[in-house]
Formats: structure tokens, sequence, C-alpha cells
């Protein structure tokens, strides 16, 4: 089945001469939760507004259910929502109505009973008749994601949707999202919080100065490049890791109190039994050990400082 974004060869150049995005290719499937990830400036943002039609590209081309954002873009726009960043909204103007206003303007036609679900999903059911300069900044955040559902999109952006919502919120955001996905609705999520990824999302996508670095189902990249490490905690401290256990590759931290043990969980053989008895014959005693496996974000860093 064809992927219903399918991003070939992208750039884009800004009249500064900056080069936003360089040759960036990238096929987003049908119902995926995608999290796409990257420093600041990494070109994510130019990236959503050339598929959302926002911004025009210099080079390359965007696909939507087969249909080109530049050539096709009164159809394509109506498949796609968009959250932005940016907590634009029209101060002096109710929720209701400015809800509605948008699905209209993406031709659709008047559905209060849609509009309804909506706003009762983002619990913004109780301020329906509330100015937006009324709301606190999340809640306006959430009228933003009330507006890019508004028309039924089949793809929807998430922007850094969750940026200054409150924990409680930013949970009932992400059920929101479960749920569209399990109605079919394809999303693409930037975010600061890199534990949200890990937790909702189906692929990682990492960017960074303008190339997608990596392209990776989450479980396979935390299987291929996820690292566990074995704290030992020393009973005394040692100034400097003994030669007969320079095999290991230990790093001595907290004052020499602490031993850091990185190993690879897929291998047939991880070492810490023999570490623990090379320790022992070493006669340094332990008080407690503990392991920690790699997170989503660890990767990311190492990704990135990788690429750089």
């Amino acid at each position: 089945m064809a992927p219903i974004v399918s991003v070939s060869n992208l750039s884009k150049t800004y009249a500064s001469g900056f080069q936003a995005l360089k040759g960036v290719s990238l096929d987003i499937e049908e119902g995926e939760i995608l999290a796409l990830l990257g420093p600041n400036g990494a070109g994510k943002t130019t990236l959503i507004s050339i598929v959302c039609g926002v911004v025009n590209p210099s080079g390359g081309r965007v696909a939507v259910n087969g249909f080109d954002v530049v050539r096709d873009f009164r159809q394509t726009r109506s498949m796609i929502g968009l959250v932005p960043q940016e907590l634009t909204t029209d101060a002096f103007e109710t929720v209701w109505n400015t809800v509605s206003f948008s699905r209209g303007l993406h031709g659709k036609k008047p559905d209060p009973a849609h509009i309804e679900k909506v706003l009762k999903d983002l619990s913004l059911w109780d301020k329906k008749d509330n100015m937006l300069r009324e709301l606190s900044g999340g809640m306006k955040r959430r009228v933003l994601i009330a507006k890019a559902l508004s028309h039924e999109p089949r793809v929807l952006f998430l922007d850094e949707p969750t940026a200054g919502v409150d924990v409680n919120l930013r949970k009932s955001m992400w059920e929101v999202v479960e749920r569209l996905r399990a109605s079919g609705v394809t999303i693409i999520l930037t975010t600061h919080y890199i534990e949200e990824a890990e937790e909702i999302a189906d692929r990682i996508a990492v960017i960074n100065g303008g190339e997608i670095l990596l392209v990776e189902d989450k479980a396979a990249l935390m299987t291929k490049l996820g690292r566990k490490q074995l704290r030992v905690d020393l009973v005394q401290p040692i100034d400097e890791v003994p030669e007969a256990l320079s095999s290991y590759s230990l790093s001595l931290e907290e004052g020499g109190q602490c031993l850091i043990y990185d190993y690879d969980t897929s291998a047939e053989r991880t070492g810490i039994t023999a570490l623990l008895a090379a320790l022992s014959e070493a006669g340094i005693r332990l008080r407690d050990i503990s392991t920690r496996q790699s997170s989503l974000e660890d990767i990311f860093v190492e990704i990135v400082e990788a690429g750089q």
C-alpha cells in the first residue's frame, strides 16, 4: 500500500541563503504515529510547513494520498490538520466560533455534533462561549488542536503540541491522540519531551542540519542502539581503575565511589559475571549494584552527535 505522505528529495533554501532542508526523503504510512525528533534549527518546522502547504519547496516533491502539495493544494490541505508551535488565535472570537470557522475554511459543511465532540474530547466544552483572550495558555493550545481536528483530517501534524502545558493536560492530549490513531488518522509529532515519543510513537525519524539521519521502528531502534549500564557502588572509594580491570572499559565517577560498566544486551555474553569476579579478585568491595537501560533521549543524543 502506498504511503499516505511521501517526501522525495525535498530541499528548501530561504532568500537569506540558509538551506533548511537538504534532499529529505521520507515515507509515512497511514495510521502510524511518527515522532520527528531533532534539535532547534534542525529543519523540523520547515519540513512540516512544506507538507502542509504553508511554505513552498525549493526542490523535490511531496505527495499526500497521491496528490501533489503544490499542484493539488486544495485536495492535500483538506486532508491535513496542523497544530503549530505558535499560539496564534483570534483573541476576540469565541472558542465555538473559531473552531467552527476553521472547519468551513477547509470546505466542510457545518457539523455542530462533530465540533461538540472535539471540544468535549479536549475538555473545552465548558469554555465554548468564552473569548480566546480569556483562556490560559494551555487552553489556547487545546483550541489549536480543536481547530486542526475540526475538518476531520486524515493526517495530523503536531508541532510541539504540549509546550507549556501541564502534566495532566498533556496526558489527556495523548489519550486523544491514541483515539485518533485508532480511528485511522496518521499523526506526525515533534516534541522536546522525548519520553512522549518513546511512549506513543510507532517509528522515530531523526533530523539534523536539514538532513534525515535515521528512520526506524521504535522498538527496533531501542533494541539495536539501546545499551544497558551497570552501576557498581563501592564500599571504599578508589583513585583509579586497577590495571587488571582495564579490559572492561570502566569509568570511575562520584569521587571514586562508583564504577560504570556499559554492555550490550543483545550480545551473547554481557561480561557482568566475569567483571564481578574480577572486582572481587582485585579486592574491591561492593556496596550495591544496579542497572539502567538507555532511554530514547540517550539514543537521540548519540545519533545527533554522530551525524555532526
